[in-house]
């Protein structure tokens, strides 16, 4: 299998995790706008690419699809994904399975203001959100709303700018300066999230893997513990219904007053996936024989063990300027 990772940038345990599942039935061709990703030394191919906003990005993705005879291709950052779904006839047109969701659905993930109103119309539980001050202030006046709130970025990914707001005053001022953030009901339960793949055949959620946070950091959960929760399992595969995903995501959620809440999802390989992995959910597999086989995956939710801890760490990669350069090809 060809498989090729858009943005690659620092998510090496990753690619690690799917040459040890795998070995040489996968080639791993990569692109990144930087020669300094450190995940291009764990990569069979890499390639330099302009910054996904250029008119020239797709052209040369098409073209490196062409030249490596790839068969499935997915994004690791948030902005590339609906662009992936914009081009899926194009990729689709050269027999390359594109792991992103549908236009529609990807849209959404993208904008957690119209993926709230999207889940209140499709009576999925989700955090109470408010796109303008306006808004929250009818509501506040009326008594449906209570401070503190939080607040975060409308798009986006890696949380910049989220945090928790204490006072009418102060939440005021920070939407005049940054109208661009939304603000949300502040959930004081337990915050979690699972992993999910949907079947690139069936069109099925096969595997879910619960976990509980422990720590987390800028962009995400670093320590993790597992678990299990039919009524979760039962909500997530609920909520799935509405949507239109094809392979991995992310989804955020909150155990609040015995109920679980969608906050957001993230449709793609989420940061903390190695957990997922490490407990035995094998996702490159179920890519594998999805685009390889062309076979659905028998269903396994909660086919893991729980209390299995995750904890991150930081590492290195090591090399001279001259391989660095030579490693990274121009399209």
């Amino acid at each position: 299998m060809n498989i090729l990772f858009c943005s690659v940038g620092r998510r090496c345990e990753l690619l690690k995790d799917f040459r040890k599942t795998l070995g040489d039935k996968v080639r791993i061709v990569v692109t990144d706008n930087s020669p300094y990703a450190p995940a291009l030394a764990f990569s069979d191919m890499s390639y330099k690419v302009p910054l996904i906003t250029d008119e020239n990005y797709i052209p040369m993705i098409l073209d490196i699809c062409k030249k490596e005879k790839i068969n499935a291709i997915t994004t690791l950052i948030d902005p590339e994904i609906s662009i992936l779904a914009d081009h899926r006839a194009e990729f689709e047109a050269l027999g390359v399975e594109v792991l992103a969701p549908y236009k529609e659905t990807a849209d959404l993930c993208f904008d957690k203001y119209e993926m709230f109103k999207y889940l209140s119309e499709k009576g999925v539980r989700t955090v109470k959100t408010y796109g303008t001050f306006e808004d929250f202030d009818k509501d506040y006046k009326e008594g449906k709303i209570s401070l503190p709130v939080f607040v975060k970025p409308r798009t986006g990914s890696g949380s910049v700018g989220a945090r928790r707001v204490e006072s009418y005053e102060l939440l005021k001022e920070v939407m005049e300066r940054s109208p661009e953030l939304i603000i949300q009901e502040l959930m004081t339960g337990k915050d979690m999230d699972a992993d999910l793949y949907v079947d690139t055949v069936s069109g099925e959620v096969i595997a879910i893997f619960s976990k509980k946070k422990i720590s987390t950091t800028i962009g995400g959960a670093n320590k993790t513990i597992s678990f299990k929760d039919e009524k979760l399992f039962e909500f997530v595969k609920d909520a799935m219904k509405v949507f239109k995903f094809n392979g991995p995501l992310d989804m955020d959620l909150f155990f609040q007053n015995g109920e679980y809440y969608l906050s957001e999802i993230n449709p793609r390989f989420g940061g903390a996936y190695l957990h997922a992995y490490g407990a035995g959910v094998d996702f490159p597999s179920f890519i594998y024989r999805n685009v390889m086989e062309k076979e659905a995956n028998k269903q396994q939710i909660g086919q893991y063990n729980e209390n299995v801890v995750m904890m991150m760490y930081d590492s290195v990669v090591i090399d001279t300027l001259d391989n660095l350069q030579e490693r990274m090809k121009e399209v």
